[in-house]
């Protein structure tokens, strides 16, 4: 367990900024030396360490070794692409602005056109904005990782959101510089300039964007950007990659990345529909001001420190015991509970089941480009009706739930769902958001009085009603990656600060997996490559068929199996059999502590 004297240092913030620093790895899948030990860590201490990585995504620029987020180069570009969404907004005619992403990426494109969306619709102006994610709108509920590797997917899924438009300003997102699908997108943006105007947003350098082949492609992502390098000193494309510094938890995209992708969006869609519609003029300083309140917004989150470790003391509990975690929302940050629900079944090698987010209205409130997936199975239904049919029976004490609503929101309807969750489970707990000032009314009182603990944000009154909004998701973003990550922690699914149980589902993954039992081992890559395939395959001797096997025929028998990272590395560490690894954690499922056992 982390001291009770946990502090971090100004050296610890930066260290990961040396060049000695894990040289071989780009900044995305460097370990964060800020939670080396965050799998000993109480809650408490947990969500302290989230607070200080998240942190790292405004500190300034020191030196020349990255750009980082407040960087002047990284402003100018976002002025650059904001001026060419008002551009389009004041001349919206076969125009279109995409957004683009795999995974958590994805989802906030998704997030963010539909919000922009809807504030067009408001000021009776033309939707503009569209979205594509690997694997399609199923992607936005659950892990599709396969498609991530298929760049001709990611270009013909384009072609087809674009069908018949003139003008395109499409903007992939790829967080470490390196999936296929959005690679193939960049490629056809770069062949036809007369349509598109390509912007990458990734976190980390140019020079760090994936330089592997591609499964039947001529070009790397590394080509890619050297080729977008140069069209940017025209204007004809645009690259921001500021660096926010090692994930969390190693490789954890989804918490750092997500967070940075989704203010970048805001900030240059925020100011090019001021622009647009309010002739406010795009401005360095406007950016910076946009920037800075965000900022403000993890003080304002992380200010219940206290609060949000409770959350993930209660979460970690009904994990270790089998049970679940149910988020139940309101509005937009109910989809922010579905986004970070999807995401733990990649990241932790979680069932569907064990976090689960329902929305307020299902599929009428999500308004996705497919319309509702329900018949797709379970992992699809997202209603509140859903939860209360499918979920609700069968809750008990050990199961803990979360209703997340804000003051706009109907409170009445949270009252009615809050006394059937108590009916069935006294483990509810609830995340609001609150002006200053608001006085609780008797409804809010009573529901307060319903939950164990509620966890009031409190939000200035001065803010315009269009960035409160975005500023509370990215709130209730934070408090619940805190609270899924917090708990996987707790529950054992992390070995010092890395994934130890991941789906190994794709290249990235496969990749990442080698890499992590290489360091976490000593051992040589071929030895651990060799590990992950007999535990892949369940296997103590590799078959001449396994061995001359390629990547994609080892991802699909992945897609079957779990806890291979974790069976790989008890195995190189100890010598044992997988059968003894298997036993072993059985007994013992936290990594770290099965290989000690086994050790001392």
């Amino acid at each position: 367990m982390a001291g009770s004297d946990w502090t971090c240092s100004v050296s610890t913030m930066r260290e990961w900024e040396s060049p000695d620093y894990e040289p071989s790895l780009p900044v995305s899948e460097k370990s964060n030396p800020l939670t080396r030990d965050i799998d000993r860590a109480s809650p408490n201490h947990i969500v302290r360490m989230l607070q200080a990585c998240d942190s790292q995504m405004f500190q300034e620029e020191e030196g020349t070794t990255y750009q980082r987020l407040l960087s002047d180069n990284v402003v100018m570009t976002m002025m650059e692409v904001a001026e060419r969404v008002e551009l389009i907004l004041k001349d919206p005619q076969d125009s279109l602005v995409v957004l683009s992403g795999c995974g958590t990426s994805g989802r906030l494109a998704f997030l963010i056109a539909s919000t922009f969306n809807r504030a067009l619709r408001q000021l009776k102006q033309s939707s503009v904005y569209s979205y594509t994610i690997a694997g399609g709108d199923r992607a936005l509920l659950s892990s599709q990782e396969a498609p991530e590797d298929d760049p001709t997917l990611g270009m013909l899924s384009l072609k087809k959101v674009c069908e018949g438009k003139k003008q395109v300003l499409f903007i992939g997102i790829s967080c470490g510089l390196s999936a296929p699908f959005v690679a193939g997108q960049l490629d056809l943006c770069l062949q036809h300039p007369e349509v598109y105007t390509p912007v990458l947003i990734g976190f980390n350098p140019a020079h760090q964007a994936r330089d592997e082949p591609i499964a039947d492609c001529t070009f790397t992502f590394h080509n890619v950007v050297e080729r977008m390098l140069e069209l940017s000193k025209s204007q004809m494309a645009f690259l921001i990659n500021p660096s926010v510094g090692p994930e969390a938890i190693s490789g954890s995209s989804r918490m750092k990345g997500g967070s940075a992708t989704k203010i970048l969006l805001e900030v240059i869609m925020s100011v090019a529909h001021a622009a647009a519609f309010s002739n406010t003029p795009i401005t360095s300083k406007g950016i910076l001001q946009h920037l800075k309140a965000y900022e403000k917004t993890l003080d304002i989150t992380y200010s219940q420190t206290e609060g949000i470790s409770g959350l993930v003391e209660a979460a970690g509990k009904s994990l270790r015991c089998g049970r679940c975690v149910c988020y139940l929302g309101w509005g937009s940050p109910a989809v922010l509970g579905l986004i970070d629900a999807s995401e733990c079944n990649p990241t932790f090698g979680a069932a569907f089941e064990d976090i689960r987010g329902f929305v307020n209205g299902g599929y009428r409130e999500l308004n996705n480009n497919e319309g509702p997936l329900n018949s797709l199975g379970p992992e699809f239904c997202i209603a509140h009706e859903d939860f209360v049919h499918q979920v609700l029976p069968s809750l008990n004490d050990q199961d803990t739930v979360l209703l997340i609503y804000t003051h706009s929101d109907n409170v009445s309807e949270v009252m009615k769902m809050a006394r059937r969750v108590r009916e069935k489970t006294s483990n509810l707990h609830a995340v609001y958001h609150q002006i200053d000032g608001d006085t609780a009314t008797a409804l809010q009182e009573d529901i307060n009085k319903l939950c164990l603990s509620t966890l009031k944000v409190s939000w200035p009154s001065s803010a315009s009603a269009s960035s409160l909004h975005m500023q509370l998701e990215l709130s209730t973003k934070l408090v619940l990656n805190a609270v899924s990550t917090g708990a996987h922690v707790l529950k054992g699914k992390i070995y010092q600060n890395y994934m130890i149980d991941m789906q190994v589902t794709n290249s990235k993954l496969y990749r990442r997996a080698t890499r992590l039992l290489q360091k976490l081992s000593g051992c040589p890559e071929a030895q651990c490559e060799e590990a992950l395939l007999k535990a892949l395959y369940r296997v103590d001797k590799l078959t001449a068929d396994i061995t001359s096997s390629d990547m994609t025929a080892h991802i699909l028998t992945a897609r079957n199996t779990t806890k291979v990272v974790p069976l790989a590395l008890v195995c190189l560490l100890t010598g044992c059999s997988l059968g003894e690894a298997k036993s072993h954690l059985e007994q013992q499922p936290i990594v770290r502590e099965a290989v000690e056992a086994f050790l001392s």
